[in-house]
């Protein structure tokens, strides 16, 4: 059922996937691409069948069928919708960090960029939202991933936090050499801050450009016809199906922490 692919060939593939569980359709009949340097993002209706979709992405689900292709030897990462580890668990941020390895310039340089340096010594336990989400990150980013898949990451987010946070993520792809999936509920991201997205409700109701997707029935038949945003390319030009970094409006991030 899986296979590898080569690496001129998107990242992964998925073809004709279905998904039953107690004799009801989770997924059916799903294809499914995701191309290196991609920000992709999944949105749907509750039920839709997103969580099962990474679940089998990531190899955690197997399918009753289909087709999975993968590139050689690729690694994923993974940042979830929630972590929230007993209190009992004396779990510092440098502990959990300390689960991944990689170059010790790497490991400074993430610290620095997400903003965590003085969070090391902290519990995971008595971190704000912000700050677990950023550590979350920055522990997925240790394992050095070709894909990183985000689980509505800014919910619970302050608004400055949450625009940090998708102005990062938005550099993550050149700076890192990693495709992006998050799954969102943020129509505003979702037209503003991704190069592809995809609508799922069971099956692929939709999948393009973002400011074609608006455009599409099944997903005004879903979030409505009067939630149009306007596409706004802070890093990248697309070209065709594809989004190609640009000289001019440099991106946005949070801003890295100095030198000690």
């Amino acid at each position: 059922m899986s296979e590898q692919i080569k690496s001129s060939n998107p990242l992964i593939e998925l073809h004709k996937i279905f998904v039953r569980i107690d004799d009801r359709d989770i997924l059916k009949n799903v294809d499914f691409s995701l191309n290196h340097k991609e920000i992709v993002t999944l949105i749907g209706p509750n039920g839709a069948g997103k969580s099962t979709l990474i679940k089998v992405l990531l190899g955690i689900l197997k399918p009753n069928s289909g087709k999975i292709k993968t590139a050689s030897k690729l690694k994923f990462a993974y940042v979830p919708q929630k972590f929230n580890p007993s209190h009992s668990l004396p779990l510092r941020v440098k502990d959990l960090l300390a689960l991944e390895k990689c170059p010790t310039s790497l490991k400074q340089e993430i610290i620095r960029d997400t903003g965590i340096t003085k969070l090391k010594d902290s519990r995971v336990q008595q971190l704000s939202g912000g700050e677990r989400q950023r550590v979350l990150l920055a522990r997925a980013l240790l394992r050095q991933p070709d894909v990183l898949v985000l689980d509505e990451p800014m919910q619970g987010l302050d608004i400055q936090s949450e625009a940090e946070l998708y102005d990062y993520v938005r550099s993550l792809p050149e700076k890192y050499d990693c495709a992006i999936l998050i799954v969102s509920h943020d129509l505003q991201w979702v037209m503003q801050g991704t190069h592809r997205v995809v609508c799922l409700n069971k099956h692929i109701c939709c999948s393009g450009l973002p400011e074609n997707i608006q455009q599409h029935p099944e997903y005004q038949a879903i979030f409505g016809t009067n939630r149009v945003f306007y596409q706004h390319h802070h890093d990248h030009c697309v070209h065709g199906d594809t989004a190609t970094p640009c000289q001019h409006n440099p991106r946005p991030h949070i801003h890295p922490e100095p030198e000690a």
